[in-house]
């Protein structure tokens, strides 16, 4: 069967789709609250799992409830507007080049001020951009970017049967057994990220007047939010009342059955938000991955941000705790969003205007590197 012809994607951010964009910086800001609780000390051996079923601990539970839900957003909206784009060169280096700023910048300011020492171990993990591939969202979505291409070239020679069978093939594998008791499965974030890619890339290639239905998506969205909710609360009494930790057994993972349907219910509704274009929504969204480089860049910085400047567990025992998980969300969100704005004007798009002068030089050269390579090898096109 012949491959379908990618069409090419908008890429000028000031035609971005506000809507989706939109779903983004609620998705980040969601991650962030989720951070708030499960980063901070908050729970595991902490006041929120020590007694669960508090009026703070509910509060706090619930407001970290979407953090796997967010990173599933994220992904979707990946598919839905790579499926029919080109992975760039630019792209990647642009993705990569954030990564390892934050890495490097981060890491050196606490080398620098004396707050962490500096180690053959901590410099080996602050310039690798990766050194496992199966949790850490930013490793595992840089390897996943790389998977881009090839995952393009497989579902556009797909037919659309296939391509259902292949997502519940995948689901089956992933949802099923990661959702059903007795049943386990060992989560590696990459090859879920394309579970992910082929459900979103199957919404965008094959629209159906299902998927435009704004209120079905919203009620679905709302009742799915409900059952994450319920499920919390209901794990919280089974701790209080037996010692059993299931808490956050159904949304414990990004590939549990209720996280997914969270995710792709809420993305669907958001995908059919008809919201005008807006700079300023748009402006902001561009700076969610960098909010997440920053602000859980590392184990010492999520010690410092949740620990000794918001002092999570301190403020858990005052009425202010409610108040106080609002508004850190919020200021972390708003701060790290700044701070990545200006990475942007000051340092992405200077160095980028120079990539553009020379990539050509530079593109011709590794080419014909590569086609010396090759013809060594007999390796064919």
């Amino acid at each position: 069967m012949l491959g379908k012809q990618l069409k090419p994607c908008v890429s000028n951010s000031k035609m971005r789709d506000s809507n989706i964009e939109l779903f983004r910086i609620i998705s980040m800001i969601l991650i962030v609250a989720h951070h708030y609780v499960v980063n901070s000390g908050l729970t595991g051996n902490g006041p929120v799992f020590e007694n669960p079923w508090s009026p703070a601990s509910l509060f706090l539970l619930i407001w970290g409830t979407f953090g796997k839900i967010g990173i599933n957003c994220f992904v979707l909206i990946t598919g839905y507007f790579m499926c029919l784009s080109n992975i760039s060169v630019k792209k990647f280096v642009k993705l990569f080049f954030e990564v390892m700023f934050y890495k490097i910048i981060i890491n050196s300011i606490f080398w620098i001020t004396g707050y962490s020492p500096f180690t053959v171990k901590s410099f080996f993990k602050a310039v690798v951009p990766f050194t496992s591939v199966a949790q850490n969202f930013t490793g595992t979505y840089l390897l996943f970017f790389l998977c881009i291409p090839f995952l393009n070239i497989l579902i556009h020679n797909l037919t659309e049967k296939q391509h259902i069978r292949l997502i519940f093939l995948c689901g089956f594998i992933y949802i099923f057994f990661g959702t059903i008791p007795l049943f386990s499965v060992t989560m590696n974030y990459i090859s879920w990220y394309m579970v992910l890619y082929f459900t979103s890339s199957y919404i965008r290639l094959y629209p159906k007047r299902i998927f435009s239905d704004v209120k079905f998506w919203g009620a679905l969205s709302s009742i799915c939010i409900f059952l994450c909710c319920t499920s919390v609360v209901l794990g919280a009494l089974i701790k209080h009342k037996t010692g059993i930790n299931l808490i956050y057994y159904f949304v414990t993972d990004s590939n549990t059955l209720l996280a997914f349907l969270t995710g792709i219910s809420s993305f669907m509704f958001f995908k059919n938000l008809t919201i005008k274009p807006n700079r300023f929504i748009n402006s902001v969204s561009s700076t969610t991955f960098g909010i997440l480089l920053i602000h859980a860049n590392s184990d010492t910085m999520r010690w410092w941000l949740w620990h000794d400047v918001l002092h999570n567990v301190e403020m858990y025992d005052s009425k202010l705790i409610y108040l106080h998980a609002v508004l850190s969300v919020i200021a972390v969100f708003l701060v790290c969003s700044l701070i990545d704005f200006a990475r942007i004007k000051f340092i992405e798009k200077p160095f980028f205007i120079l990539w553009d002068k020379n990539y050509d030089k530079i593109a011709t050269k590794y080419t014909r590197f590569e086609d010396r390579i090759c013809q060594k090898l007999k390796i064919g096109d």
